[in-house]
């Protein structure tokens, strides 16, 4: 397939350009899945986020990359007082998140240029390591930063974790999906994922809501076994996944609503035909 090809995942039924995003505008929010290191992706999100716009004028997007105690310095960047350089600077982009900041900055920019909010979805590393480790039960109230407690993973969402995350291998302590060693590392994802189910419900579930687009990396939308579940237990039932697809990467049914075919990163060898 060429690259701008959408298709549904497992069949690779075509769909049309216009046809997804049409279907998107009508969501509560949208999903749009990243490798945090590929250009490529950021890329596609920001024309995806372009087309949704002359759809719904009202868009806010939200981004994994920022905690939502940035928000004010995303207002200052959205408002046009800051610089790129003083921007980056005091949304600590080089601790907070750390990729290449150019990857980001042509869907920042576009933020910008339109004047459409922007929020941060995140939370502090230290919840989730805390989580982690202690259990949301034993999170002191005054420091869960508004958010409430996951709705437990399912055996689905726990195999796809132990999966991506290697599988059952020599020396590894959990040798399942439902080892309770692999308890921890769940319990810690997922902080991740209500943190950004929050963060959007906030927003979609409000009067005269706007559609509101999450920048979030893949592995948190995948099957819609993390954010997307924990929306659906918040009450925002009406969310689509929309996913890059590189080639050489899996589409299996269920993985998402959507996918749109990447072209070739630099170095890769020209796809056939």
């Amino acid at each position: 397939m060429t690259p701008g090809t959408w298709f549904t995942p497992g069949t690779q039924a075509p769909l049309s350009h216009q046809e997804v995003l049409a279907r998107a505008a009508r969501q509560q929010a949208v999903l749009l899945g990243e490798s945090h290191d590929r250009a490529e992706n950021h890329r596609w999100q920001m024309h995806v986020c372009a087309g949704l716009l002359a759809h719904r004028p009202d868009l806010v997007l939200g981004f994994e990359m920022f905690p939502a105690r940035l928000n004010p310095v995303l207002a200052d960047w959205v408002g046009g007082t800051l610089s790129e350089a003083a921007f980056l600077e005091r949304a600590e982009w080089s601790t907070v998140w750390g990729f290449d900041a150019e990857f980001y900055m042509p869907i920042f920019r576009f933020a910008r240029d339109f004047g459409i909010e922007m929020i941060g979805l995140n939370c502090r590393r230290a919840l989730v390591a805390e989580v982690g480790r202690d259990g949301w039960e034993n999170i002191p109230e005054d420091a869960r930063e508004g958010l409430s407690p996951a709705a437990p993973a399912t055996a689905a969402y726990r195999q796809y974790l132990f999966d991506i995350t290697g599988g059952r291998r020599e020396g590894r302590a959990a040798q399942s999906a439902d080892d309770p060693a692999f308890d921890r590392f769940v319990r810690a994802q997922q902080t991740w994922d209500r943190a950004f189910a929050c963060r959007i419900a906030e927003r979609a579930a409000a009067p005269d809501a706007p559609l509101v687009v999450g920048i979030i990396g893949r592995g948190h939308l995948e099957f819609r076994g993390g954010t997307p579940f924990q929306l659906d237990h918040l009450g925002i039932a009406q969310t689509m996944v929309l996913l890059p697809h590189a080639r050489g990467d899996s589409h299996h049914a269920g993985q998402a609503d959507a996918m749109c075919v990447m072209p070739d990163s630099p170095g890769q060898p020209a796809a056939a035909g």
